[in-house]
């Protein structure tokens, strides 16, 4: 596992993509339970080089139900996004993650972490990799049926302050998807 998280660490295979160049954020353990799938590291996160350091990743640990110190223990969660770095900005956001990540770096590291019972699919692009077909029209559908996807996948939208209204939109997300997440957190990681 140090040697394939020492080469994604590495990596700059998209460089020439990338305004403010490579650094890939990415954190597992072969001892890892929970996965998280995200999108691709923020501005914050590419300063810092810590996995959802910044509020889409305080909102994040709220739906978990998990303090910090649990979040980031490597043995317990592996923070894997689609794009290992910040992919740049676009019109009305971050650009999407760079396609070479995923197929490159995903399968290998799965095959190194052989306890995972859990896979949290953050975001439009994590779900139509994972559940490909099986993935509803669109995001807020997708997360609308979580529980076709159980025990192994958990679809989930993105965190950010930004997707406020579509959290108000949905009210069935706070009363119906978060407290099987949780239990679900909880199960899997006996707390």
């Amino acid at each position: 596992m140090e040697k394939l998280l020492s080469d994604i660490r590495a990596c700059t295979i998209c460089k020439e993509h990338l305004a403010l160049g490579p650094r890939p954020v990415v954190v597992a353990h072969a001892e890892a339970k929970i996965a998280i799938i995200g999108q691709a590291p923020g501005t914050k996160v590419h300063a810092s080089g810590i996995p959802w350091d910044d509020p889409s990743g305080r909102q994040l640990r709220k739906w978990l139900g998990v303090t910090d110190e649990v979040f980031y223990d490597e043995k317990q969660i592996a923070i894997i996004p689609m794009g290992f770095c910040y992919p740049g900005k676009g019109k009305t956001g971050d650009l999407p993650p760079r396609p070479e990540c995923a197929p490159l770096w995903h399968q290998q590291l799965f095959d190194k972490l052989p306890n995972l019972e859990l896979v949290l699919l953050i975001g439009i692009y994590a779900q139509k990799y994972y559940l490909g077909k099986t993935a509803e029209k669109n995001l807020t559908e997708t997360v609308r049926v979580f529980e076709n996807y159980l025990p192994k996948y958990m679809p989930l939208p993105h965190p950010s302050p930004r997707n406020r209204f579509w959290l108000t939109k949905n009210p069935w997300f706070n009363t119906d998807v978060l407290p099987v997440l949780k239990s679900r957190v909880f199960e899997t990681l006996e707390i």
